[in-house]
Formats: C-alpha cells, sequence, structure tokens
C-alpha cells in the first residue's frame, strides 16, 4: 500500500481528499494535517509515501514546505492540489519535483486517475538496478516511440486500440473494447494498462456491480 498524507488547511475538503484517496486501489491515507506546523511533524513522524499537498496554508506557501519534507524524508513524493492558477506557482511545483500539480475543483475520476499513473510509474521503478530508456521515459511520463514498445505489443494492435479509445465518449471496459476492436480480453487489458502507463488513457474503478470493481478507460 501506498502511504499518503493529506495536506490542506480546509477541514472538510482534506475529508473529501482523504474520501477519495481511501476509495483508490493500492492507497491508504495515514494521516491528516492542516496547518505547515502540522505537516512537517506528520511528515517526519509518518513517513508517508506521498504527500496530497495544497499551496495555500496559514502562514506559509505549501510549496516552500517541500524541502523540508524531504530534508525528512528524501525519497518522499508529493501531488500538489490547489486553486492556485497562476503559473508561476506551477512552474515552482514543476522545479521542486511535484509529481502533478491539481487545480480545485475536480471530480474523483481525475484525481484518481493520476493516483493510479503514479502507481504504475512507482511499481515500474521497483527492484531495477539499471533502467532501459524505456523504463526511463516512461517514469518521466514520455510516450512510447516505434521501436520501445513492450515485448508483445503491437504497433498495430496499439493503433487499433487508440482509434477504437476515439470512436466512444463515455469511459469503457476492456471487455467492451476488446469487442470493439476484435482481440481478446486480456490482449485489450495490456493495451490499455499500457497507454494508461504511457500517459494517453485515464483510469477510473466502477464500484456500481457487486464484488471486485471495474476498471474504465477513457481516452485523454
Amino acid at each position: 500500500m501506498i502511504r499518503v498524507l493529506v495536506v490542506d488547511d480546509d477541514f472538510m475538503v482534506a475529508k473529501v481528499h482523504s474520501g477519495f484517496v481511501g476509495k483508490t486501489e493500492g492507497f491508504e491515507v495515514c494521516g491528516v494535517a492542516h496547518t505547515p506546523e502540522a505537516a512537517v511533524e506528520a511528515v517526519s513522524v509518518l513517513r508517508p509515501d506521498l504527500v496530497l499537498l495544497d499551496v495555500h496554508l496559514p502562514g506559509a506557501s505549501g510549496l516552500d514546505l517541500i524541502g523540508v519534507f524531504r530534508e525528512a524524508v528524501p525519497d518522499l513524493d508529493v501531488l500538489v492540489i490547489t486553486s492556485e492558477r497562476e503559473m508561476a506557482s506551477v512552474k515552482k511545483a514543476l522545479r521542486s519535483g511535484a509529481v502533478h500539480y491539481l487545480i480545485k475543483p475536480f471530480k474523483f475520476a481525475v484525481l484518481q486517475a493520476r493516483l493510479d499513473q503514479y502507481r504504475t510509474t512507482r511499481q515500474s521503478l521497483v527492484d531495477i538496478d539499471e533502467a532501459e530508456q524505456a523504463a526511463v521515459d516512461k517514469a518521466f511520463g514520455v510516450t512510447g516511440t516505434e521501436n520501445d514498445l513492450p515485448k508483445g505489443l503491437s504497433r498495430v494492435t496499439l493503433n487499433l486500440v487508440e482509434e477504437k479509445l476515439r470512436e466512444v465518449t463515455e469511459p469503457v471496459s476492456a471487455t467492451e473494447l476488446s469487442e470493439r476492436a476484435g482481440i481478446s480480453r486480456s490482449s485489450a487489458r495490456r493495451y490499455l494498462e499500457y497507454l494508461t502507463g504511457i500517459g494517453r488513457v485515464d483510469v477510473s474503478l466502477d464500484y456500481g456491480n457487486v464484488g471486485r470493481p471495474e476498471r474504465l478507460y477513457r481516452r485523454k
């Protein structure tokens, strides 16, 4: 499980974001903080993997805390969540190493897609001592080229899958996509997960059915 600390000065917003995280597969909330001081202490004590960080905090900018956080936990990741739309803020977050910058308000599916993408990237780097260029490109969000597809994936089939995704306006399951493209469900799932990993597709979970939630895919 990826342990997440939620930092927001608005108690209700922090509660909502915590609920979003709790509904996303592979993530758990390890703590919540509403002030800069509480956030710094929480990072030091809880040592989370990821911080959902608001910019506007009492008496301080959340962006100024990223360096402080990393003094306590060097490999900590930060996903900035804020209503701040100034490009100076976006650039500062990028230069501080934030994994993403989400502008409020947003729907659950948007945050879920970013968390899923973060998890995929994080998992792709586990237990790798020497990275191939494709793995490095994936970690930095660079889309694939003609020659760096994972073994077993075809450029022709990948183009077909993307074409079928362009034809639909609502998120589709791997089963539905397989029927549209005329390929097996397992193949459809592989291509959809690859497209999700390189950032071309957003994924969400459908909790409408009994049992395990179904993954739904939408082209960005």
